[in-house]
């Protein structure tokens, strides 16, 4: 099953970091946020990846391209003119496909359609993280029987709330989780979501389209209850090499 990731933003509202780089290249531990979120679909026994570029995508190309001898003891035979790498190499096999600049998700999904094929695929941003079991997502779409499968999180608030009465505080609660779910990411979709999705450019996934399989009931949600961390900002790239370097729970599960 392939694992198509969002590559293709711009990342604007982390310009200190995305005026070299696209946002999925962000470094955590070292390593970008791309590599860590394929790590997690790698536990899982997902190696085949889609990754659907845009802004700055010939980086992430270099990267991967780069990446064996740069992180290999090799071998190089100057006469035969080899490279032999020496250990375990990653077992990834990843389709680059370049879907344009300004294009939105729905889009850049619909335009990769010839790459991804007809079978059962998922899809996730490549600026989010989470310690969700993949193998349970995909049973739990299969059960469900839809169209698509969308990862619902209960955030929690930046901000601590008040608990008033008559201009006295009766409680304080900092960062209290919300009643609501938000969008997470890590979707499942069968083939059929292409009927709902347009190429021309201006296709936004997080709108008409999943707003008409809500309303034709072919949208479920996965509740997932652990560890999710979305990176909209540097300070969430700070926060999240903090998580990293404390070795606290995070959503490293290999």
């Amino acid at each position: 099953m392939k694992t198509v990731i969002l590559c293709g933003g711009k990342g604007t509202r982390m310009r200190e970091i995305t005026e070299d780089m696209p946002k999925p290249m962000a470094l955590i531990g070292g390593r970008p946020i791309l590599w860590h979120l394929m790590k997690i679909y790698q536990f899982y026994g997902c190696n085949d990846f889609v990754f659907l570029l845009g802004y700055k995508g010939d980086k992430i190309k270099e990267y991967f391209l780069d990446y064996h001898w740069k992180n290999h003891n090799f071998v190089l035979d100057s006469a035969e003119e080899t490279i032999q790498l020496l250990g375990k190499r990653e077992p990834w096999k990843i389709t680059f496909v370049d879907t344009g600049l300004e294009t939105m998700t729905g889009s850049r999904i619909k335009r990769a359609r010839n790459y991804i094929g007809e079978n059962t695929f998922m899809l996730t941003y490549g600026d989010g993280l989470s310690n969700i079991n993949i193998l349970n997502l995909l049973q739990y779409h299969k059960e469900r029987g839809k169209i698509a499968t969308v990862t619902g999180i209960t955030p929690k608030s930046q901000y601590g709330t008040l608990i008033v009465e008559n201009g006295i505080a009766k409680a304080f609660q900092e960062k209290p989780q919300s009643a609501e779910l938000i969008n997470g990411g890590f979707f499942v979709f069968n083939k059929e979501i292409f009927d709902y999705l347009d190429d021309d450019t201006n296709c936004i996934l997080e709108q008409e389209p999943m707003k008409n399989l809500a309303k034709e009931q072919q949208l479920a949600v996965y509740n997932h209850k652990g560890f999710w961390l979305a990176m909209d900002t540097y300070k969430d790239i700070t926060l999240a090499n903090e998580i990293w370097d404390r070795r606290e729970e995070g959503w490293k599960t290999w």
